[in-house]
């Protein structure tokens, strides 16, 4: 048997963490048994669908790097299909037109609750004749549940779960304006597509018996199920935005790694051993169900935070340049390649963001000076030292390294450390006392920039 799994997104809002890391799990399930994975667009909601939420689906699974096998399916082109599986249960009296109101039903539930019990159809229209039925008034179809017995959902995390029959009510399947609903639909598609293992969030656990029914009704193979438990906050609430980010978008406009972002993620619900740090070749030889807990996992802000940095370290430069160009958005023509300045700043950087403004002292020369930093390092003897490095700068073949022994040599001559010069260095070319180390930030700047800068931060400065 081939695996073949699926990630059957709703384009009715944004790819949430919840909805990426299912996508993950679907996506590694697959890879690691050399399967097939699926993108479908469940777009049957006309209302609440647009393409404006599709495209962030796809740019999120994109930047992911969760790449799906042929094209992406979109379920509102199969609904032939879905209506020819409704008239087949219609047609076998495994399915029946209901006429009750909205009224009737709610009026129904009601009753129900005063009672005490479930509220659920009852069934009113169940063993309609076709001469009582009313003529041309609205309809639904509604799947003709068993009655007696139990339902049972062999689930791949959570174990076998038991839903006795008596509980679950008459499905509609299919829509007054003739559409027909979710639990169908899906049914017919994961059965069209071969797909061989479900894995969704636990949310989706009371469909599953509803759509095992379906299922067995029509004929159709029951694909393996696994519900994964939901994510929650630090606080033990279900994750929501004011826990943070929930939309994975918004991970990649913060500056995180997409491998950063897949390993916290996998992390999520599923383990292998004590292990942390996984690469995407990892993920891909390790991932099983087996391993996924049963509980809701907690988001932990920290520990993205230090997988993030973890992978900034990690990452060759030139797998970072496109993005912390563009969250640089200048032009870098005229100062040193970014793929040379990304590896002064790995160690320092936790995140794309923090790197591209580390960056950006090497493409923009200060227009002003930090006050605080100017106080406590420009002090009587600055301006000697600061003329004494101008000058063997402007007689010497420049080099990083060359300069930075020129700074340790001046500052041993005045019987000073290298602190004295090399911060007032560092605040007149980057307008702040902070850089990367001294040899290389001076390295990449080159001569003429450098002493450009210092000539110009020293000219402002003396006033």
């Amino acid at each position: 048997m081939t695996v073949k799994t699926r990630f059957a997104p709703s384009p009715t809002g944004m790819l949430h963490i919840g909805g990426a890391r299912t996508a993950l799990f679907s996506w590694l399930y697959a890879r690691h048994f050399g399967g097939e994975f699926v993108l479908r667009i469940e777009d049957t909601d006309k209302e609440r669908s647009t393409d404006e939420a599709t495209q962030v689906i796809l740019d999120g699974m994109k930047w992911l790097g969760l790449d799906w096998d042929g094209e992406p399916i979109y379920q509102g082109a199969r609904q032939d299909q879905h209506i020819a599986a409704v008239n087949k249960l219609l047609d076998e009296g495994k399915a029946y037109k209901c006429y009750c109101s909205k009224d009737k039903l709610d009026n129904m539930r009601e009753k129900q609750r005063i009672e005490g019990k479930k509220a659920m159809y009852d069934g009113t229209c169940r063993n309609l004749s076709e001469q009582d039925a009313p003529k041309d008034a609205p309809f639904v179809v509604r799947f003709k549940s068993p009655e007696q017995g139990e339902t049972w959902v062999k689930d791949l995390v959570l174990g076998h779960v038991c839903f006795p029959n008596e509980e679950i009510d008459d499905l509609i399947i299919k829509r007054t304006d003739g559409t027909p609903t979710y639990n169908l639909a899906v049914v017919v598609d994961d059965a069209d597509m071969s797909i061989t293992h479900v894995v969704r969030g636990s949310d989706h656990l009371n469909n599953t018996p509803r759509q095992i029914q379906l299922y067995q009704a029509l004929g159709l193979d029951v694909p393996e199920f696994a519900h994964i438990p939901l994510i929650h906050g630090a606080d033990g609430a279900k994750m929501s935005k004011r826990h943070g980010s929930v939309a994975i978008t918004e991970y990649r406009e913060k500056g995180y790694l997409p491998h950063a972002m897949n390993n916290y993620l996998a992390r999520l619900g599923w383990s292998h051993g004590d292990d942390e740090v996984f690469s995407r070749e990892d993920l891909i030889q390790h991932f099983d169900l087996a391993h996924i807990g049963k509980s809701p996992s907690r988001f932990d802000q920290d520990k993205l935070d230090w997988l993030n940095a973890h992978w900034m370290k990690a990452s060759k430069p030139a797998d970072m340049v496109d993005e912390v160009a563009r969250f640089l958005d200048m032009d870098t023509s005229n100062g040193p390649n970014l793929v040379d300045v990304i590896p002064a700043l790995q160690e320092r950087s936790k995140n794309l963001l923090e790197m591209a403004g580390g960056a950006r002292l090497f493409y923009v020369a200060p227009s002003e000076y930090q006050e605080k930093a100017v106080k406590k390092n420009f002090k009587e003897g600055t301006w000697a030292l600061l003329n004494a490095f101008i000058a063997k700068a402007e007689s010497e073949d420049w080099s990083g390294e060359a300069a930075h022994q020129w700074i340790a040599d001046i500052c041993e001559a005045e019987g000073v450390n290298m602190g004295k010069l090399a911060q007032p260095i560092r605040i007149l070319i980057a307008g702040v006392p902070v850089s990367p180390p001294i040899d290389i930030t001076l390295e990449l700047l080159g001569k003429e920039e450098t002493l450009s800068r210092i000539q110009a931060g020293a000219a402002i400065l003396q006033g």
